[in-house]
Formats: structure tokens, C-alpha cells, sequence
């Protein structure tokens, strides 16, 4: 079984700058436009700052070890391994969550983003999946999560 690390390293300039990318674009747009227009924005953004990534990348969901016909698209992969998930949303709330550790569990991916533009301050989810952690299947299944608290 594995599960959901805190990760507290706060040396990961990988994800801080995708983070940071995410500022610069939600102080210049806002927050109420739709998710294609942050999509689009933080390419921009990114390739400002020298950010490497790509976008809608198609990744394989395994299960028991098979690949599934059926995939997913991630939003953007930056840094050749950190998954970014965009959304465009009054508030994130645990299913946004859940989406992007199920995307790591299934995909192998340690690192993902979960990035809010649809608040009136950006929200944002630092995740960490540790593939080779075990627990009782009570913790596997709780989150650790990084990124402001917006109640």
C-alpha cells in the first residue's frame, strides 16, 4: 500500500515556480474566467519565466499492473514530472483533491499541482505521492497536502 506524504522541503523550486507562474497570471486576470483562459495564460507565463513544459499530455492509468484503455489528459506536465491540474472554480473542495492523488496513484507521478483560479485569491494544492511508502490502510487514504487553507 502507499500513501500521501507531507512533503515540507520548501527547496523544491520546481513547484514554487509553477506556483509563482500561477500568481503572476491570477494578479493580472483575476479570478471568473473561464479554465481554458488560465490554460492558455499560464502558457504564456511559463514560457516567460523559462518554465519547460507541455500541455494536455495523454498519461496511461495501471491497474493491477494492465494498462487501461481508457486515460488521462493532465492539463500541463512541467519539469518532465511535476503534473498540474487547473481549475477554474469558486473553491476547491476534497473531490478536486482526490482527482489529482488518484492521477498520481494510477499515473506514477510523485509530484502534482492543484491550481485554483477561480477565487478571488489564488488557491493552490502542493501534492506529494510516495510510491514506496507503507501504512495502515486507515492513513493511506488521508491527504497531506501543501498550499494556503481557504475556509
Amino acid at each position: 500500500m502507499t500513501q500521501m506524504s507531507a512533503d515540507n522541503d520548501p527547496k523544491d523550486p520546481q513547484t514554487y515556480a509553477v506556483i509563482g507562474a500561477a500568481m503572476h497570471v491570477h494578479t493580472r486576470l483575476g479570478h471568473g474566467f473561464l479554465e481554458a483562459v488560465y490554460h492558455e495564460a499560464m502558457c504564456i507565463e511559463m514560457e516567460e519565466c523559462g518554465i519547460p513544459f507541455k500541455r494536455e499530455v495523454p498519461l496511461a492509468v495501471h491497474y493491477r499492473g494492465r494498462q487501461l484503455q481508457c486515460g488521462y489528459r493532465a492539463d500541463l506536465i512541467c519539469f518532465e514530472d511535476v503534473m498540474v491540474e487547473l481549475k477554474a472554480l469558486g473553491k476547491l473542495t476534497g473531490a478536486e483533491e482526490a482527482q489529482v492523488i488518484n492521477y498520481l496513484k494510477a499515473t506514477g507521478y510523485n509530484r502534482g499541482l492543484l491550481l485554483n483560479f477561480g477565487a478571488p485569491r489564488l488557491e493552490y494544492r502542493r501534492l506529494v505521492w510516495s510510491h514506496h511508502l507503507r501504512s495502515s490502510a486507515s492513513s493511506a487514504d488521508t491527504p497531506a497536502v501543501e498550499g494556503p487553507r481557504h475556509e
